[in-house]
């Protein structure tokens, strides 16, 4: 059997200790320098050679380094250790940057996810492992080595049928874009409560950056436990509107549940008095930008690492990666 060796750089290491340890494994060592004019130098402080390397990295940026960084620091390092030997690498990408710019919205526009794509094949990547892509469709056709999907919907609906209780529930897509986003959300939680779960839609407009509309809720939203979903948060702008529709609306409870919390530092307003009573995020992004405010408890963190964990494990062990949409996840 191959032998399976997982490598974080600093900045996901957190992460990829998880990933490892759900794996069944340990992250290996690798050595990271920075030189004068901003370069820098990854390596492998292990052989790799006749391995199935696993690189994560999430391609977000922060305070501390930009996506174009992190993406050029993982571009190089899987080039090293294809260079040194390694029989397959597998880019794991908890959030991929760049993947919202998946078509031409103007003209002489660039499909930057596609260019994306082509420097992952470039340098000898032979999989990649996406969370919660912006758009399926268009991550699966960037790519021409093979891709695999994880999904964080199965960890949503799992934290939410712990605490809705007997209240009735009603998954909300913040615009038609993600409906079948929500829809998703809604038929694992209607499986795991056993019982009806309501769906609705918030009409949303958007042209040239402006957001319109964002008022009419359209579904059963009135006396229930409203559950916005989205893939990611950014400024929140968007979704304070559709928190202040489902509260007009009737709603009794509204949360907000995203993969990618980038929470730029504008979304403290999530967090404050007219904001959803919880937001729920994954740890595909850590959310730095908001540390103090994951300590009030409205911030709640979920571990999408453990799916990493397990897919890693049935590559390994020739199982289904795609099955892990269809069941209960791992626990972390």
């Amino acid at each position: 059997m191959m032998q399976t060796l997982i490598f974080a750089p600093q900045a996901s290491a957190e992460f990829g200790k998880r990933v490892a340890a759900a794996a069944g494994t340990e992250l290996s060592p690798m050595e990271e320098r920075e030189f004068e004019g901003g370069e820098h130098k990854t390596r492998p402080l292990v052989s790799v050679r006749g391995a199935h390397v696993y690189v994560v990295q999430s391609l977000s940026g922060d305070t501390t380094a930009s996506a174009n960084d992190r993406l050029c620091r993982m571009l190089f390092f899987i080039a090293g250790v294809k260079d040194c030997g390694a029989a397959r690498v597998t880019a794991c990408v908890p959030f991929l940057a760049y993947g919202r710019k998946d078509r031409r919205t103007k003209e002489r526009d660039p499909v930057t996810l596609r260019y994306v794509a082509q420097l992952f094949e470039a340098v000898g990547t032979d999989h990649v492992i996406a969370l919660d892509a912006h758009n399926l469709a268009a991550f699966e056709n960037a790519f021409r080595c093979p891709v695999d999907h994880l999904e964080a919907a199965p960890l949503m609906a799992d934290e939410l049928a712990a605490r809705v209780g007997a209240a009735p529930v009603s998954i909300v897509s913040p615009d038609i874009g993600g409906a079948k986003r929500a829809q998703r959300l809604q038929e694992l939680l209607a499986a795991r409560l056993g019982r009806e779960v309501g769906f609705a839609i918030i009409d949303k407009r958007r042209s040239s950056g402006v957001v319109s509309g964002g008022d009419l809720v359209v579904g059963p939203v009135e006396g229930r436990h409203a559950v916005l979903v989205d893939d990611l948060i950014a400024a929140g702008t968007t979704l304070m509107r559709a928190v202040q529709a489902c509260r007009k609306a009737g709603a009794t409870q509204v949360d907000a549940f995203a993969t990618h919390g980038v929470l730029l530092p504008e979304a403290k307003q999530l967090l404050g008095p007219g904001g959803p009573d919880r937001l729920v995020v994954t740890d595909s992004i850590l959310p730095t930008r908001l540390a103090d405010e994951s300590r009030t408890g409205r911030l709640v963190v979920l571990q999408a690492s453990a799916l990493y964990g397990e897919a890693i494990r049935r590559l390994g062990c020739g199982e289904s990666v795609v099955a892990l949409r269809e069941m209960q996840p791992p626990k972390p």
